[in-house]
């Protein structure tokens, strides 16, 4: 997962290793183009796909959908807590209100 920059909070896999500090990355189903990203800009999610070292971008999607990635990452817990502080940025006064009425119940 990217965890700075414009992409940030996507998902994408390390296609291959360019150095200690670079990885090359893509992300097929999530709009990431085929890129250098510095390791400490990514973060390593316990999700692991088996594809060949620079594979192509057909063979990477047809193994992350395969492998259903976008469902098993929405049932981890970071996906579901990151999912939970966005639909609270997204909250306007009144629904924080009912909220703060609920949770007094």
């Amino acid at each position: 997962m990217i965890n700075y920059g414009p992409d940030a909070g996507k998902l994408a896999v390390i296609v291959d290793i360019i150095d200690h500090n670079r990885a090359l990355i893509e992300g097929p189903t999530t709009g990431i183009a085929r890129t250098a990203y510095a390791f400490r800009r990514l973060t390593l999610t316990p999700l692991v796909i088996k594809v060949a070292r620079g594979a192509g971008q057909v063979v990477l999607k047809a193994a992350i959908e395969k492998q259903d990635l976008a469902g098993s990452w929405a049932k981890t817990s970071w996906a579901k807590k990151i999912a939970s502080r966005a639909q609270r940025a997204t909250n306007t006064d009144f629904d924080r209100f009912k909220l703060q009425k609920y949770k007094k119940l």
